[in-house]
């Protein structure tokens, strides 16, 4: 569930957690109990914690070497209706 905060004329700020589902339903002050409105909020996220870097992995990209230079495609032997659909592969040429 996320944290929503919300602001009472009279009282001032305060938090609560409620499901998303719920954020159309008005919100009473605990002290007061009058409606308050909700403030908009950017999200809390760190960027610099530890958790979020063992998720992620390291900040730098890790470097590939091609060990070798790949194999050349080779050409595949023709048969008779092995591959009718391919131009190449027909078993009869118009």
């Amino acid at each position: 569930m996320p944290l929503y905060d919300y602001s009472c004329n009279g009282c001032g700020p305060f938090e609560v957690w409620h499901k998303m589902a719920e954020t159309a339903v008005p919100r009473n002050c605990p002290d007061c109990d009058a409606i308050a409105s909700r403030i908009f909020t950017a999200p809390n996220i760190s960027l610099g914690s530890s958790s979020l870097l063992k998720k992620v992995g390291s900040p730098e990209p890790r470097l590939v070497k091609r060990q070798s230079e790949p194999a050349k495609p080779r050409n595949q032997a023709t048969r008779p209706g092995s591959r009718p659909w391919m131009i190449g592969h027909a078993a009869e040429r118009l």
